[in-house]
């Protein structure tokens, strides 16, 4: 069932890069020297219902606080290509106790290329992930009170993955990049994996995977597999732009069969300059966190700012 989930989302992901060859083709070539370009977007929702309302609802309101930075370098055979992306999203339903997250992402993307070969280039890639803030789990004590908690804050999890590999560029807007040997390393909070000298406790622990796959008492973990990851950006249609990002990872340790996949899509309809509707849909897969598929997608007006 997990290789056809795979081949499903690898498929979209496949059938929206080729889409690319339709678009409007870049006649030249990425420029030399740097290149930067970057985006500011604020995402705001809002319902309202008075004490009369019949049809059922709650008061809500929602903010969602966006940046994407591309800082490229092009120098001869070399290229150096570096992403930025911080999200990060709130949201207040009345009569709750605490205001939520939507949105919590903190990500670093860099992959450097020697030209070897037409659009391959030999290469070398780096992605660093986390979250801003704290996150809970919530619920309910026996009074009926709302209670939260902790289960993530920044730096736990920490994700940092790199190797070598072979690039495929085509355009800073479309290239897939193969590392057959990848390292990847999760950072944790030891407060969140000890479970003390009790044997059955940490037996209990291990047992349900860990903690993002630590093991008890311990605050990191070491895999080491292979890499796909995938870029692609382009107009469906005037003032309607989609980009796709996907990472794959399996780790030859351990489950190889389990493919990490994280898959983001994001949608941009443009008003006018400062004005947009953006969908933002991603789809995660790691059994290490959760043997399920998690999915988030965001809608709303935007505010941009372009730089």
């Amino acid at each position: 069932m997990k290789k056809v989930v795979f081949a499903l989302a690898f498929t979209l992901f496949t059938l929206n890069t080729f889409a690319q060859d339709e678009a409007p083709a870049e006649e030249e070539g990425p420029k030399e020297g740097w290149t930067r370009a970057g985006n500011i977007s604020f995402l705001f929702n809002q319902s309202a219902f008075n004490a009369e309302w019949l049809g059922g609802g709650t008061s809500n309101i929602a903010g969602n606080l966006a940046l994407s930075y591309d800082f490229n370098y092009k120098k001869g055979n070399w290229t150096w290509d570096n992403k930025i992306l911080a999200d990060y999203g709130l949201t207040k339903i009345k009569g709750d106790d605490f205001t939520k997250k939507t949105n919590d992402r903190l990500e670093l993307n860099s992959l450097l290329g020697k030209k070897a070969k037409g659009n391959w280039y030999y290469s070398a890639y780096l992605n660093f992930r986390t979250q801003f803030a704290k996150g809970y789990v919530f619920g309910e004590d026996i009074n009926g009170n709302e209670t939260r908690t902790e289960t993530t804050h920044f730096l736990s999890p920490a994700f940092l993955q790199f190797g070598p590999g072979m690039l495929w560029k085509k355009s800073d807007n479309f290239k897939i990049n193969i590392s057959p040997a990848a390292a990847k390393l999760i950072f944790v909070d030891g407060d969140f994996t000890n479970v003390g000298n009790n044997q059955a406790a940490i037996d209990a622990f291990n047992a349900d995977g860990g903690y993002f796959g630590v093991e008890a008492n311990e605050s990191t973990r070491f895999e080491f597999g292979g890499s796909i990851q995938g870029y692609a950006k382009f107009e469906i249609m005037k003032n309607v732009s989609m980009e796709n990002i996907l990472n794959l990872y399996s780790n030859y340790l351990e489950d190889p069969q389990n493919v990490d996949i994280d898959y983001t899509m994001n949608l941009v309809m443009t008003i006018n300059k400062y004005l947009s509707t953006n969908i933002t849909f991603q789809a995660i897969y790691d059994d290490n966190a959760i043997g399920a598929f998690q999915i988030r997608e965001v809608l709303g007006l935007g505010v941009n700012y372009g730089f």
